[in-house]
């Protein structure tokens, strides 16, 4: 195998840096905004529209906002959002590293936005660890779509069975295999040896 897929939310990045919790565990006692209430307002009823990019972040969320949470801007919301939803795994970080070194190109694949997905690549780090970022916004479909595995498959420039991927939801594994990756679920505790033996033994 030649490649590596790596998914972002659930496999290298867990919650918040200081203790891992759920990002939003302190929404409403930090800026005053109930978590239900923008589940309902804004995640479930605007996201499957911004996380394929038919819709831009900050305009969507801003007008939401101001129905809800008058109070808060967009932008407040959107830098507490993303710097507590960045704690990375570094021991997964190290293997990555050594695969890499051993001539394996690494991608992300993941389901974000286009804000996110730069914020990931630039300020948490990724671009000096990955070849790219292959994701949800940027190609127009989100896992487990058939429609991200074939075109995140033309991205890399490889077979479908020459990529390596894992990831934490089952269902983007199994699509995964039926569009031909070699793909393993990510648990808690995982090491890349135990998901994919084949990689671990190139680092």
């Amino acid at each position: 195998m030649k490649v590596l897929m790596v998914d972002v939310d659930g496999v290298l990045i867990h919650g918040r840096p200081v203790d891992g919790l759920p990002l939003f565990t302190f929404l409403e006692r930090d800026l005053g905004l109930n978590l239900g209430l923008l589940q309902r307002e804004f995640f479930q009823t605007h996201w499957g529209e911004i996380i394929v990019g038919r819709e831009a972040l900050e305009p969507r969320l801003t007008q939401v906002l101001a129905k809800i949470a008058p109070h808060l801007s967009a932008a407040t919301l959107i830098d507490y959002w993303f710097e507590n939803d960045s704690r990375l795994d570094p021991n997964l970080l190290e293997e990555l590293a050594a695969l890499r070194q051993s001539g394996v190109t690494l991608f992300l694949a993941t389901n974000q936005e286009h804000r996110r997905a730069r914020y990931l690549m630039d300020q948490v780090g990724l671009g000096a660890h990955f070849d790219d970022i292959l994701y949800s916004a940027a190609l127009g479909h989100r896992k487990p779509s058939p429609d991200f595995f074939r075109l995140a498959t033309e991205r890399a420039g490889v077979l479908p069975g020459e990529i390596g991927f894992i990831d934490d939801m089952a269902e983007n594994v199994e699509a995964a295999r039926q569009f031909g990756w070699n793909a393993a679920r990510w648990t808690a505790g995982a090491t890349l040896g135990s998901a994919l033996p084949f990689f671990a033994r190139l680092a």
